[in-house]
């Protein structure tokens, strides 16, 4: 579970709300609708700002029920409202090429703008980075566009460190990224 918090004027801490996070599940009705949901708002989001990377209609279904099956699928909510998504990955080969396993991937990190609280993005990687070092791995990796400075410098901000760049012509992907990374207290 995260929390989150603030001061009061009178300096005691008040808690927020509490955001839960569970895997997503074939059994759970409704969870791959809510994820197509999820990306194509921020989608939007991203082409009303300018930001060339995620379409929307981009990832369906079917996409969510394969990284489900390969990987790991995390919903976050809060009052039983959805208000964000990731992907963990264990491999990433086209972008990092052949890996040891030491390091989880966090993939298509997904904040619904309209209902999420503050710090439901950073509470997001956060969850991640305690999933991949209860796995084991000293590694927390993620991946964004490289054309999308405030991208990098929110995920530099939460403790990654840019590490390579891969071209839309070296890798699996239709646009360059940026790879940054982040050594985990296993």
């Amino acid at each position: 579970m995260g929390r989150l918090a603030k001061r009061s004027r009178k300096g005691k801490i008040v808690r927020m709300n509490e955001i839960t996070f569970r895997l997503v599940g074939d059994r759970t009705p409704g969870d791959f609708t809510a994820l197509v949901e999820l990306y194509d708002r921020a989608a939007r989001w991203m082409q009303e700002a300018g930001i060339d990377q995620w379409k929307p209609g981009g990832k369906d279904e079917e996409h969510f029920r394969l990284r489900q099956k390969v990987g790991e699928v995390w919903l976050a909510e809060v009052a039983g409202r959805r208000v964000g998504a990731f992907e963990l990955w264990w491999d990433d080969e086209p972008a990092w090429g052949p890996r040891p396993p030491e390091a989880g991937y966090v993939h298509r990190l997904m904040v619904d703008r309209r209902h999420a609280p503050a710090g439901t993005g950073r509470a997001l990687l956060t969850h991640a980075e305690q999933r991949i070092a209860g796995a084991g791995r000293a590694w927390a990796r993620l991946d964004c566009v490289s054309s999308n400075p405030r991208l990098r410098t929110y995920y530099e901000g939460a403790g990654y460190t840019v590490v390579g760049e891969q071209s839309k012509e070296g890798g699996g992907s239709r646009y360059a990224v940026t790879l940054l990374e982040k050594r985990l207290g296993t």
